[in-house]
């Protein structure tokens, strides 16, 4: 051993340890993590599967209601019955089961859903328990008809509207000021994880309210209630 050798500091030609997770960043405290059992095919395709029958399940139970839905108010319902699914799917989280594993594959965009991230937690549990149910009930209102909920529709597009767009500006300037000021990223760098699942599966969140907003805006309120 020689001189310099001696007085290293103890440990300093340990080889960093491997994460036990592959979450950004890394190393992040995650307690109790156990990696997907399920191939990621089946984990899709189960998910976008139990998707699919939800919404269309609703669907056709709506136009059973009311078979004078036009092709708008049924895109409009669909959209508002996947975001009250979407909005409460999420605490389910945490198992082996397959909504959780996809929430899991999910999370290597955004690794704060799985370690208890006090603004994620805080945010998400306001918007399943508060926005999730106004989707739910704006989509009441497109199948009751433009008639006798048409006022009451209105406001409540204008409102959830509202709260997507906030709720993911929040979302995206929470991840961009941890970023600039901290230097933390919480997305795998790969384009799958970043550009995929974190910008591509947040931004019909953004493109659909948008959307609602410039109709409005277009549009007298008499108008705006036939949307």
């Amino acid at each position: 051993m020689g001189l310099f050798d001696y007085f290293a500091p103890q440990g300093a030609n340990v080889p960093p340890a491997v994460p036990s997770h592959p979450y950004y960043p890394p190393g992040v405290p995650m307690s109790n993590y156990q990696a997907n059992v399920t191939p990621l095919p089946v984990v899709l395709a189960s998910f976008g599967g139990l998707i699919g029958v939800t919404v269309v399940s609703a669907l056709l139970g709506a136009r059973k209601m009311n078979n004078s839905l036009g092709a708008t108010d049924q895109l409009l319902f669909c959209w508002f019955i996947l975001c009250f699914f979407v909005l409460n799917h999420e605490s389910l989280a945490g198992s082996q089961h397959l909504l959780a594993q996809a929430w899991k594959e999910y999370a290597l965009s955004d690794s704060r859903y799985l370690t208890s991230d006090p603004f994620t937690v805080c945010v998400e549990t306001i918007t399943a328990l508060v926005w999730g149910p106004c989707c739910l009930a704006t989509a009441a209102c497109i199948v009751r008809g433009r008639k006798s909920a048409g006022g009451l529709r209105q406001v409540l597009q204008i409102v959830t509207s509202l709260a997507h767009l906030y709720g993911v500006a929040l979302y995206y300037s929470t991840c961009h000021f941890e970023y600039v000021r901290k230097g933390l990223s919480y997305s795998r760098p790969e384009p799958l994880y970043y550009w995929v699942y974190y910008v591509g599966f947040n931004a019909p969140w953004v493109v659909v309210p948008a959307g609602q907003f410039v109709h409005f805006s277009h549009f007298s309120n008499p108008s705006a209630s036939s949307f």
